[in-house]
């Protein structure tokens, strides 16, 4: 009886989320959905024409620009984690780099782009602090808005999340593995390769599938700093859902907008996949 009446009282309890679930994700997905699949007389299906029209661009400049910054951020952000590990033994040290990871790994949108324009503008401090020195990055053709200036922005929160990814990962190290090693005679090189490196494996992929996801769902930063200019995705859909739409593809937006959905929900299950794989090394 009393087992009964508390697991009534959790599926009660886990009511609330579920309704704020429902009111905030899945209704509205189901409406965007609908709509990208609502094909008007005269229309070509907005799904394909999302993705094969003058749009497939849009995914090609996003996803390029999600996998670049995220290898980037994978390999930084590995050495940082790793270098983190090595500072262990430092009082409070890792626990306000870990802090500031944590910190850093959320921030985004208005404030970041300002940041960012702030020191590497036109007239930014750090791109006149380099003009002293004659580093012209402008005179070289870098622009803040550019695709490498956006990789850049994004570099301010990828690296560390990927720090935050993989943190937990190589604490899961055991440090009788590497004494097991050397006993056997494996150099540090070896155990890193055959050992370390194969367990960390899932984690590393797993956080890499985060940051593409992470980078390619961003739309406040770009948004900003390119002033809706930028050929990315999600400003690609607030063209659309903002009431500047083209005769004629009245559903496109919702199209991108189901596109995207499906490309990050498949990213967020093969992380969800990789870090299970990772969790079975930490038990």
């Amino acid at each position: 009886m009393a087992s009964s009446l508390g697991q009534r009282t959790r599926h009660l309890a886990f009511l609330p989320y579920a309704v704020f679930l429902f009111i905030f994700l899945i209704w509205p997905g189901l409406y965007v959905f609908r709509q990208a699949l609502n094909q008007s007389a005269g229309e070509r299906n907005p799904m394909i024409e999302a993705v094969t029209g003058q749009y497939r661009s849009s995914f090609i400049f996003s996803l390029q620009l999600s996998f670049i910054s995220s290898a980037i951020g994978l390999v930084i952000g590995s050495a940082v984690a790793i270098a983190i590990m090595q500072l262990a033994d430092v009082r409070g040290l890792r626990n306000i780099l870990v802090g500031y990871s944590s910190v850093a790994a959320n921030m985004g949108g208005i404030p970041l782009a300002f940041a960012f324009l702030a020191a590497f503008g036109m007239q930014g401090l750090a791109t006149r602090l380099l003009k002293e020195i004659n580093i012209d990055i402008i005179g070289w053709g870098f622009k803040i808005s550019d695709f490498w200036g956006i990789v850049l922005v994004y570099l301010y929160f990828q690296i560390p999340l990927m720090t935050l990814v993989l943190v937990p990962a190589l604490d899961g190290l055991r440090r009788t593995w590497a004494e097991a090693a050397q006993s056997l005679g494996a150099t540090v090189s070896q155990y890193w390769r055959f050992i370390a490196l194969p367990i960390l494996t899932p984690a590393i992929l797993g956080g890499f599938l985060l940051l593409v996801a992470n980078a390619f769902a961003a739309y406040a930063t770009a948004y900003a700093l390119s002033s809706g200019g930028s050929k990315l995705v999600p400003v690609q859909i607030r063209f659309f859902l903002q009431g500047e739409t083209i005769t004629g593809k009245s559903n496109l937006g919702y199209a991108l907008a189901a596109w995207m959905v499906i490309i990050t929900a498949m990213l967020v299950a093969g992380f969800q996949v990789m870090t299970r794989r990772a969790e079975r090394w930490r038990q």
